[in-house]
């Protein structure tokens, strides 16, 4: 069985994989080598579209060598979503595709973190601080807010762990409604914008789809309640911007934290830059320690299930691709 991988990932793994494997590496132009040899018959089964890839901007090289190759059956990727384009091209040349879930704890702290520090009273202590003021600061505990989280996937649900202890009330928006221990409540898409009004935080973590391409549109932002912390780790798609913008200028929210946005890498004249109640971010909520670990621990595994006839985790759905 041949293998295809970036030449990082082979020196992480190396001593993980089975020895009875044809293991090829892609090359900084694109080349298929074998022990550090260039070679041109390679035909991989499995491919491992790892992260590093990415940063590398050697993606086109893997995509070029599955779709072109006759043998693909399983791709393992570092994308949580699959909004891209390329992902319906796999799936529908017949490759079996699994997403990472290794980002969900991350992207967890990521909002966890953001959420509280906007919550809390830090910067009003810290002015204070600075000018010698000693006054009280008041402030309202997280167990008294109530979240509204679009999406319960791989990410959602380590949003969802990180926020129960707090004591938190967290309704959850998806296509299904099933209860979950970690969740408070379930309701359907089509009560989000009822749901706003009630919402003192509101996360997007969903896919991005044809049904949830602008989600947070001018209804649901007229909707929201004044002084809420809006934050999308999403995609930018899910969001109307302009439609945030005159949110923001509202105080509906009175502060967005956002990840992702329509257009990326952000234009340095984009106004959200300099947006007093926006906090941005290059999309890097996923850029921690543990997430390339975690990756490369999941293409193991399903590695093993996929050679053992096992069903695979997180394995793709070909509506998910838009088959």
């Amino acid at each position: 069985m041949q293998i295809l991988m970036s030449d990082d990932a082979y020196s992480r793994i190396a001593g993980d994989l089975p020895t009875d494997l044809d293991i090829l590496t892609l090359g900084p132009e694109g080349e298929v080598r074998r022990g550090g040899t260039v070679i041109t018959d390679s035909d991989p089964e499995v491919f491992w579209i790892s992260g590093d890839l990415w940063l590398a901007g050697r993606l086109p090289g893997m995509f070029r060598q599955i779709l072109g190759g006759r043998s693909g059956k399983w791709a393992q990727t570092f994308n949580a979503g699959l909004d891209s384009p390329i992902f319906n091209s796999l799936m529908a040349k017949g490759v079996r595709l699994t997403k990472s879930s290794a980002q969900g704890p991350a992207i967890a702290e990521y909002v966890i973190a953001h959420a509280f520090s906007l919550l809390h009273p830090i910067a009003e202590a810290k002015a204070a601080q600075a000018a010698h003021d000693w006054r009280r600061i008041n402030f309202r505990e997280i167990g008294s807010t109530r979240w509204l989280m679009v999406g319960f996937g791989a990410i959602g649900s380590e949003i969802a762990a990180r926020l129960k202890p707090f004591g938190a009330h967290l309704t959850v928006v998806r296509r299904d409604i099933t209860p979950d221990p970690l969740i408070d409540a379930v309701r359907p898409i089509g009560d989000l914008v009822a749901l706003a009004a009630e919402a003192d935080v509101v996360v997007l973590a969903c896919a991005l789809t044809d049904q949830t391409r602008g989600i947070a549109g001018a209804e649901f932002f007229a909707a929201l309640k004044p002084g809420a912390l809006f934050i999308n780790i999403g995609r930018g798609g899910l969001v109307d911007e302009a439609a945030l913008g005159a949110g923001l200028d509202r105080n509906q929210p009175a502060m967005a934290v956002l990840d992702v946005f329509e257009t990326e890498p952000l234009p340095a004249d984009a106004w959200f830059w300099d947006h007093p109640q926006v906090v941005a971010t290059a999309h890097c909520s996923a850029a921690s320690d543990g997430v390339e670990p975690r990756g490369d621990r999941l293409f193991l595994e399903n590695l093993r299930r996929y050679r053992a006839g096992e069903p695979l985790l997180n394995e793709a759905q070909p509506s998910e691709v838009g088959l």
